[in-house]
């Protein structure tokens, strides 16, 4: 680690990252890890069904596996612009099918669904646990993670299989992709009544649910300087932790010129249409309610719209060492490098030059380096919320985020001092 490095790296901020992944299986979680870190901060979670004041502070709507916040400081008035990070919560992963309980020749397995696009060969042979939201009888949710070893889908065996190395790995998503969890035959019921038994919920009251599966082995520092962080979701959830850390950043700041916003939406892996997506309607109501509760008029929302930034912030593809060629040429992000801006003519991601002076004076004000991503010309790049809020609210988006490779595995991997370079660009932005 060079001594520039050495001397910018946050080891605070990274060990909380560490904290907040684990916590965080699935995208409920991640929200509910957001609003414990912003309750702290002096937020208070408001209702999307009861009338909204317009007081100032720290304010915060959760919905689902999405959350908006947002800080009003004293004396702003109805068309206050906003800067506003947008991340999402979701990744790619295994979701459990409405009739879960199957298997085969003496096998006990769960029936699950691929969610998004993973790479599905990094979920096998792995120790994996089961979490997220169930439905009760009474109309309310409860949260579950199952964080110990309970699933795993095996591998065949090579000498099932010699061709492999020749042909390559290919797996059939229906066929090849259903864990084990036991042996026996399999009884309608069966994994359900077991989370009700694992959590101390009444026999017959969940009547809803939405699981998946994660891998439980913990996020972990590597490398001979622990200058790279391995781990689950980082996909987005860097940058949800790092934009819910600016957000409680600038709300303790005495001189903030626009409204600082918090948007983490669901289902940006499918596509984001949703309630609780980025192509939903979630975040322009929060901010029109906002402007509204503040005395404002659809005039005051329009000029406040007019002068908002967002910065959509996304992982991106730090070089590969064995797949250089797959690159641009040109354009070699790098583990701690700082925070990459990402740029795409078509229209995959919403900067264009006058965002990226936005995003460059954020960067220079927080003394944080920045990267360019440009996709290779003969490999379409993937997209992200920036081009859907953009389009969506007429609002001028940037893309950015961090590098990292094996992006859509089971375990992700980035430079432990990127994800503390990632959050000071953003307070930088949220406080100007």
């Amino acid at each position: 680690m060079s001594s520039s490095t050495a001397a910018r790296f946050d080891r605070g901020h990274t060990d909380d990252l560490i904290t907040f992944l684990s916590a965080s299986p699935t995208p409920y979680h991640a929200v509910a890890s957001a609003a414990q870190r912003l309750e702290k901060a002096g937020f208070r979670q408001v209702d999307e069904a009861a009338e909204w004041d317009g007081t100032s502070g720290g304010k915060y709507v959760l919905r689902g596996g999405a959350i908006i916040a947002w800080y009003v400081p004293e004396g702003a008035s109805a068309h206050t612009p906003f800067r506003i990070v947008g991340a999402h919560t979701d990744s790619p992963n295994l979701r459990v099918k409405p009739l879960p309980d199957t298997g085969a020749y003496g096998w006990r397995q769960v029936a699950v669904e691929i969610y998004g696009g993973p790479l599905l060969n990094s979920w096998l042979d792995r120790d994996l646990g089961l979490a997220g939201r169930l439905s009760l009888r009474d109309g309310t949710t409860r949260l579950v993670n199952v964080g110990r070893p309970l699933l795993r889908v095996p591998q065949l065996a090579i000498h099932m299989d010699r061709s492999i190395h020749e042909k390559g790995l290919h797996l059939d998503k229906q066929r090849h992709m259903q864990p084990i969890w036991g042996l026996g035959d399999a009884h309608e019921g069966d994994l359900i009544s077991f989370l009700e038994e694992e959590n101390g919920i009444a026999a017959g009251d969940v009547t809803g649910w939405d699981l998946m599966v994660h891998s439980i082995e913990p996020p972990a520092y590597l490398g001979r300087d622990k200058e790279l962080l391995a781990g689950p979701r980082m996909d987005n959830l860097v940058s949800v932790h790092a934009a819910t850390a600016a957000l409680a950043a600038a709300s303790s700041c005495d001189d903030l010129s626009y409204i600082p916003v918090l948007a983490a939406f669901d289902h940006e892996e499918n596509g984001s249409q949703s309630d609780t997506g980025a192509d939903g309607p979630l975040l322009g109501s929060v901010l029109e309610r906002s402007v509204f509760a503040r005395g404002g008029s659809y005039e005051d929302k329009a000029r406040a719209f007019a002068g908002t930034v967002c910065l959509s912030s996304d992982t991106g593809h730090a070089v590969h060492p064995n797949y250089a060629e797959r690159h641009d040429p040109t354009h070699h992000p790098r583990a701690n490098g700082g925070p990459i801006l990402k740029v795409n003519v078509n229209n995959r991601y919403a900067t264009d030059g006058s965002g990226r002076a936005v995003f460059v004076d954020a960067c220079e004000r927080a003394e944080v380096p920045y990267q360019h991503f440009v996709s290779n010309n003969a490999m379409p790049c993937g997209t992200t919320i920036g081009p859907i809020t953009a389009a969506r609210h007429g609002i001028k988006t940037v893309d950015i985020g961090i590098a990292i490779l094996s992006m859509h595995s089971a375990r992700e991997l980035c430079g432990s001092d990127d994800p503390h370079l990632l959050a000071s660009a953003l307070t930088a932005f949220l406080e100007s």
